[in-house]
C-alpha cells in the first residue's frame, strides 16, 4: 500500500466534493480554488475516481462532480485503491519466506487497508479534523451547514 500525496489529495477534494455538492454538481475548479490544488492534477485524480465509480461527471455548462453514492457508503480505502492502484503482492510461486520482507509489507498493507476501509467520507465529513486543519473543516462545515438551512 502506498498512500502519497496523491491519495491525501484525493481524500481532501473528495472531502470539499462532499460538503459542497448539496443540489449540484460541483466544478473542479471550485475544488482547485478552495484546497489549493492544480486543475489538472485533480482532473488526473478524478479521472481514476469515475473510472472506479466513486464520482459521476456532468459535461458542460453546470457540470462538474456529484459523489456516486452516499459519503456514508464511500470509505478513504477505497479512495485511496482508486488513485493509487492495489500494491503489489508476493508471487503465487513465492516459496514460504523466500519473500519474507514483501510478504510483511503485505501484512501491514492489510491492516491499514482494514483501518482505512473501516472509514467513511460521512466519518470524516462529521469529524473536526486536529491541528491546522481544523479551522479550514469548521469553515467548510459552517458553510455546508448554511447552505442546507437556506435550501430547506
Amino acid at each position: 500500500m502506498r498512500l502519497s500525496p496523491k491519495g491525501r489529495h484525493a481524500v481532501t477534494a473528495l472531502l470539499d466534493l462532499a460538503l459542497h455538492q448539496d443540489q449540484k454538481a460541483v466544478p473542479l475548479a471550485e475544488i482547485t480554488a478552495r484546497q489549493n490544488i492544480s486543475g489538472s492534477y485533480l482532473e488526473q485524480l478524478f479521472r481514476h475516481l469515475r473510472q472506479a465509480g466513486v464520482v459521476h461527471g456532468t459535461r458542460g455548462p453546470g457540470g462538474g462532480y456529484r459523489l456516486a453514492r452516499v459519503a456514508d457508503e464511500i470509505t478513504v480505502g477505497e479512495i485511496i485503491r482508486a488513485v493509487e492502484g492495489e500494491s503489489g503482492t508476493p508471487p503465487a510461486h513465492a516459496q514460504p519466506g523466500q519473500n519474507l520482507p514483501q510478504q510483511l509489507w503485505q501484512e501491514v498493507s492489510q491492516s491499514l487497508y482494514g483501518v482505512l476501509d473501516g472509514m467513511t467520507l460521512g466519518h470524516l465529513v462529521r469529524r473536526p479534523a486536529p491541528g491546522r486543519h481544523k479551522a479550514d473543516l469548521r469553515t467548510l462545515t459552517r458553510a455546508h451547514e448554511e447552505r442546507t438551512r437556506s435550501a430547506a
